[in-house]
């Protein structure tokens, strides 16, 4: 990206929640991605377009990289040769750290994706994509991504407890296999960073403060103390810790040191920020994304009325719960 060196690279995530830069789990692996590569970047939240696949996506000058192309963010940074964490590993690496980030960005997205639109209350999902919407739009958009969860998920009424089952015991062994390949390293591979270090550090940060405590994913996660350890020395050093922060890193079951108190979260500008860029024209992608957004708050004020005028006056929330709709088994 010979040109736009000079250009400060933005990332453009879900608003900062639960004491971390962003609350969001997608978001989560592209900032620790950044943070890794140690480059020169602005944080911006989008509070427009909630359920927008294409968030989050960076921009750089006249280039965008968004989540919905070419396998994601951290994919499309590395394929466009503007950030690439991940040449030079070793080629007899490569098949276990394929393996295992395939794990993560499957098993164990499956299962927060299970936790925040089906196994438990609407809260931490809410804070994440709605607080900032009126709340019929956010209670419509919320029934209608539980749905569209449960349907990636394959979760009907008839497999509902099986799912569950099914969806829990690989995250169990997911969590397995990170621990005994992280053992006590700092990183997974090569003692230094990787994109499979920013993809599990944005989950198990996520599953950590941002899941309820009566979260099952979260319990198993404390039950490996090394990556527990992990979340804490790497937290401390690529977020900024500030002391009015309510948020910490449970402790491990297996942590019996009363002298040792978890470091405090972070809201703070969460990177050295570089000063503002003078403006600079849109892009198209830009102006097409805001175009989009404007349309989709359009629908969504629709989508409320029609949900009003089918719950009717007798009608209730469960008739509307992605629950009552059959797939085939």
């Amino acid at each position: 990206m010979a040109g736009e060196d000079k250009e400060t690279l933005v990332l453009v995530a879900r608003k900062p929640s639960f004491g971390l830069p962003t609350g969001c789990p997608s978001c989560l692996p592209a900032y620790f991605y950044l943070r890794f590569a140690d480059v020169n970047f602005q944080l911006q939240s989008n509070l427009t377009y909630p359920d927008s696949d294409q968030i989050p996506y960076v921009e750089c000058g006249d280039y965008v990289a968004f989540n919905n192309e070419k396998g994601g963010v951290i994919e499309s940074l590395k394929e466009d040769g503007v950030v690439d964490l991940d040449s030079g590993l070793p080629s007899h690496t490569v098949p276990e750290w394929l393996a295992m980030k395939a794990m993560i960005s499957t098993w164990l997205a499956d299962a927060v994706s299970f936790e925040l639109w089906v196994g438990s209350d609407r809260n931490s999902a809410d804070t994440i994509y709605y607080s900032d919407l009126p709340w019929p739009i956010g209670k419509v958009l919320h029934v209608m991504q539980t749905s569209k969860a449960k349907q990636l998920l394959e979760i009907t009424k008839v497999n509902s407890q099986r799912r569950e089952t099914e969806i829990y015991r690989k995250a169990t062994l997911a969590y397995q296999a990170v621990s005994t390949l992280l053992g006590e390293q700092t990183f997974f591979f090569e003692n230094r960073p990787t994109s499979l270090d920013a993809v599990f550090l944005g989950h198990a940060l996520f599953t950590l403060q941002a899941l309820p405590e009566t979260s099952l994913l979260r319990s198993k996660l404390l039950e490996h103390r090394n990556l527990v350890r992990y979340c804490e020395d790497l937290k401390g050093k690529y977020l900024e810790v500030v002391p009015s922060s309510s948020s910490t890193i449970p402790k491990s079951p297996f942590d019996t040191s009363s002298s040792s108190t978890p470091k405090r979260g972070t809201r703070s500008n969460w990177s050295a920020k570089p000063k503002s860029k003078p403006k600079r024209e849109k892009t198209e992608e830009e102006k097409t994304f805001k175009r989009r957004a404007k349309y989709f708050l359009a629908t969504q004020f629709v989508a409320v009325l029609v949900f009003l005028s089918l719950l009717g006056p007798g009608g209730s929330e469960t008739e509307m719960d992605g629950d009552d709709m059959e797939y085939d088994d």
